[in-house]
C-alpha cells in the first residue's frame, strides 16, 4: 500500500484523514507529530506516526512517504508571525522537500479566498489568506503532480458525503471538517482532481461524480 504523510495530523481535519486512511485498502497513513505527547493517541487509533516540525526538521518525515497531505495550519486567528511560518513557509518546506524525496501526490488543504486574498483588505484572516495563496502557488510551480482543496467555512458536523466543487464557486457557504477529509483522500488517486485546484462546499453530488466532473 502506498504511504500517505498527513501533515497536520492533530488537528481536527487531519484526524479525520488518518482515520479515514487507516480504514483504506490502498493507502497506509503516517501520521506527522511535533512530539510524543501526540504519540499516544495515534497508537490508540493503530496509526504509525513520525515526528516533523514546520518550524524545524520534517526530513525523516516526508521521506518515510509515497504521498502527502497537508492538512496543518495556524488557525486565522493566530498572530501574522505564526501564520506566514506554519501556512505559507511551512507549506513551502514541505512542498520543496516532496520534490526531493521524490513524493508522488501532493494534496494541499487550502481556503476558499486564497485566489485572491485582497478580497479581505486587512487583519488575520487577509494574512491566512496571503500565507495559503503564496503556498498554493508555490505548488502550482513545483513540478508534483498535486491537488488544491479551498473549502468554505469548516464545521464540526458529521459528513454527508455530498459536495460541490468548481475552480470558483461564487458564493459562500459551510462543509463538514469530515467531508473535506473524505474529498483529499479522493484527490490522491481521482484524476479528475489531478493538478487542480478547485473551492468545495455541502452539496448535492457525490464526493466521486463532483470531482470528475471538475475537467
Amino acid at each position: 500500500m502506498k504511504k500517505v504523510l498527513v501533515i497536520g495530523a492533530n488537528g481536527s481535519t487531519g484526524t479525520h484523514i488518518a482515520k479515514k486512511l487507516k480504514g483504506s485498502s490502498e493507502f497506509e497513513p503516517i501520521a506527522m507529530i511535533r512530539n510524543e505527547e501526540q504519540k499516544s493517541k495515534f497508537d490508540d487509533l493503530g496509526v504509525q506516526s513520525v515526528q516533523g516540525d514546520l518550524e524545524g526538521d520534517i526530513d525523516d518525515a516526508v521521506k518515510s512517504a509515497d504521498h502527502v497531505i497537508f492538512a496543518a495550519g495556524s488557525g486565522s486567528s493566530t498572530g501574522t508571525d505564526k501564520t506566514y511560518a506554519v501556512d505559507r513557509d511551512g507549506a513551502i518546506k514541505s512542498i520543496d522537500k516532496s520534490k526531493e524525496h521524490g513524493i508522488e501526490k501532493y494534496v494541499m488543504l487550502s481556503s476558499m479566498g486564497a485566489h485572491d486574498p485582497q478580497i479581505v483588505k486587512e487583519g488575520a484572516f487577509h494574512d491566512y489568506l496571503v500565507a495559503k495563496h503564496e503556498a498554493d502557488e508555490h505548488l502550482k510551480k513545483s513540478g508534483l503532480d498535486y491537488t488544491i482543496v479551498r473549502p468554505g467555512a469548516l464545521t464540526k458536523n458529521d459528513g454527508k458525503g455530498k459536495i460541490q466543487a468548481a475552480p470558483h464557486l461564487n458564493k459562500q457557504g459551510e462543509i463538514s471538517r469530515e467531508d473535506v477529509a473524505e474529498v483529499m483522500i479522493h484527490a490522491l488517486s481521482n484524476n479528475g482532481a489531478k493538478n487542480q485546484t478547485f473551492e468545495i462546499l455541502e452539496g448535492d453530488s457525490s464526493i466521486d461524480e463532483a470531482i470528475i466532473n471538475l475537467g
